[in-house]
């Protein structure tokens, strides 16, 4: 059982590391069962879609093969609860013992959770398990660049060219929490691929943001959506303004594909909450502050890419602590959904977690098109704390 010594984070993090990358999950597996006589232990990683989970499968066990894992329905799961709370749950195992799951997350993204079966729970047990499932998130993270491995365990249907192209073009963690700031991203993809993206990148002074919409559909405009995504990222990685990022886009556009593409690009000042926006084509953001919501009247540029003389214009937003600035994609405005009440439901998802707004919202739109959308809806929520502590929010919602 558990000496004093706790669970011996660093002896695990040493043991994972010198496993191969495929394997590294089972360390932590092995210690479990060695240190708590545990009789289960098993990890479900979270789906592309967030609606159900995938148990990982013992290295060497049957069920290895892609395609052959156990799927997990979430909804109404004790998996689904731990998710939304970010907190453990225990509770009786019918063949005796307890079962303990925990989140498994790193800086806000949801990895997925560490589910195991012991004989007894105590605050010793539980409080080892929690760091068992963070020390988890960090395994992970580092490997999953190493191996196709944990790639496949999101994947609970099969991923067509186009969605392949785009899936690579979306950040690796879909939510991030910082001192000054939390946001969270999603992704709805058409059954023919529309050619969403949306992506984020922090430096030591500023958060970078940007939401995109490539024109058509499937390999055509998965393909417009990658000069798009890696024009922008060339641009800010070189370190130029947000004002060359825009131009950047427009000009690998023009010069190397027909097409344009609408975008959002965003540039925070994380000491003051000075915000730059360019807005190419774009639906408007939405902003939650002091508990009413507004669709923000900035002015939109012409697209990236269309074939005429562009002039892009930095627009001015002054975030203020307690701000939720919500972008959004045409897709959550289509045709079946255009009854939807997107500030309604930013405004009843008000003191939830950026994540949850992202399901909200996504599941919204799912649900009035019976889930065949006919463009990919994707929404960006970001929270806006103003803090300069060092310390990064973990709490359920924004501060209103």
């Amino acid at each position: 059982m558990c000496g004093e010594d706790g669970f011996g984070l660093d002896e695990v993090l040493r043991a994972a590391e010198d496993a191969a990358p495929v394997e590294s999950v089972d360390v932590v597996a092995r210690n479990l069962e060695k240190r708590f006589l545990a009789t289960e232990v098993s990890f479900l990683f979270l789906d592309v879609l967030g609606q159900e989970a995938v148990r990982l499968p013992r290295a060497g066990a049957p069920g290895q093969a892609y395609g052959e894992a156990e799927r997990v329905e979430l909804a109404g799961s004790v998996h689904d609860r731990v998710l939304r709370s970010q907190r453990l749950e225990q509770e009786d195992h019918p063949e005796g013992g307890c079962r303990l799951v925990a989140p498994v997350t790193n800086r806000g993204d949801c990895i997925g959770v560490l589910d195991i079966v012991v004989p007894y729970a105590d605050e010793t047990v539980r409080d080892a398990v929690t760091q068992a499932a963070h020390a988890l998130a960090y395994i992970v993270v580092t490997d999953r660049r190493f191996t196709d491995l944990y790639h496949w365990g999101r994947r609970t249907t099969a991923m067509s060219l186009a969605a392949e192209i785009q899936h690579q073009l979306l950040p690796s963690a879909a939510c991030c929490e910082a001192a000054q700031f939390t946001l969270a991203g999603g992704l709805a993809p058409a059954d023919d691929i529309g050619g969403d993206t949306y992506d984020y990148a922090l430096d030591q002074n500023t958060l970078h943001l940007s939401i995109t919409d490539a024109m058509g559909h499937d390999t055509a405009s998965a393909l417009l959506a990658t000069l798009t995504v890696n024009a922008l990222r060339g641009a800010r990685r070189a370190g130029l303004g947000i004002l060359d990022q825009a131009y950047a886009a427009h000009r690998a556009i023009a010069g190397n594909a027909r097409g344009m593409t609408t975008g959002q690009l965003l540039r925070v000042e994380l000491e003051t909450g000075a915000c730059q926006l360019v807005n190419a084509g774009h639906p408007r953001p939405l902003r939650l502050r002091g508990g009413r919501v507004e669709e923000l009247q900035v002015k939109a540029n012409l697209p990236f890419g269309v074939p005429s003389k562009v002039a892009y214009e930095v627009q001015r937003l002054q975030l203020e602590p307690g701000d939720r600035l919500v972008l959004i994609t045409d897709g959550m405005h289509e045709r079946c959904a255009a009854t939807l009440d997107l500030p309604g439901i930013v405004h009843d998802t008000r003191d939830k977690h950026p994540r949850e707004v992202v399901r909200a919202m996504t599941a919204a739109v799912l649900g009035a098109c019976r889930g065949q959308l006919t463009d990919d809806a994707t929404t960006l929520v970001v929270d806006w704390h103003g803090s300069l502590s060092g310390q990064r929010r973990t709490n359920g919602g924004s501060n209103l």
